[in-house]
């Protein structure tokens, strides 16, 4: 008789194993952020009542409170998930392993090909503007996640001087603070006019790095 056939079946059907409580929390947490992002990004700023999220998402509005407890819970959490995406990219690009200047680079490439694929982003910029120009109190979570990426773009910098593709006598606070805002100013010129192409000032915005922190005579890379 053979050992496969009603054994076989049975394990076929069993039931798939159920989740937990957290795995639960964590699932409608990442759907209720995406019906966020949907909103926002979709319809704008003031159309992401916690009403209209819980029904993008198919859920109550007291689920969406019980998940965010407020906007600023919202827009912490979407924070927060933006800075996993992008260290998850720039894993996956093996910016690590890169000298200082073309993890810069690269850097920027990045922020760059997705202004017209990431709704997350976009979603960012929008309640960035918002509460800029409403002087929410949510300006201090966006001031943090700046903070975040000036002291990442200054470690490139800092990398490049350590290892001597980038010159000593650089500003690496300063530069970083350039590179930032120069990336700042693209996404909202991307929000703004629907036609912006990002490619020649990506291109422009590289050459210049290069230019002011490469090594003298050189192409931006250390000739050592």
């Amino acid at each position: 008789m053979s050992d496969t056939g009603p054994a076989t079946d049975m394990k076929a059907a069993a039931p798939a194993q159920r989740l937990t409580q957290a795995e639960r929390r964590d699932r409608s947490g990442r759907e209720l952020l995406g019906a966020a992002i949907r909103v926002v990004a979709g319809q704008g700023v003031s159309a992401a009542t916690f009403d209209a999220i819980g029904r993008e998402a198919g859920f109550s509005r007291g689920l969406v409170t019980q998940r965010f407890g407020s906007k600023e819970g919202l827009i912490a959490s979407l924070i927060a998930h933006l800075h996993a995406w992008q260290a998850d990219s720039l894993d996956d690009a093996q910016v690590s392993e890169m000298d200082g200047l073309t993890a810069l680079c690269a850097f920027v490439r990045l922020h760059c090909e997705t202004i017209r694929s990431s709704a997350e982003a976009d979603t960012y910029f929008m309640l960035l503007a918002a509460a800029v120009a409403d002087r929410l109190e949510t300006r201090e979570a966006f001031r943090g996640s700046h903070e975040v990426e000036r002291v990442l773009i200054r470690s490139f910098i800092e990398r490049g001087q350590a290892s001597g593709d980038i010159r000593k006598d650089a500003d690496a606070d300063a530069e970083a603070l350039l590179a930032g805002c120069s990336l700042l100013g693209m996404r909202m010129q991307a929000l703004i006019d629907p036609d912006f192409d990002a490619a020649p000032v990506q291109d422009a915005l590289i050459a210049s790095l290069k230019a002011r922190l490469g090594l003298p005579g050189g192409d931006g890379r250390s000739k050592t």
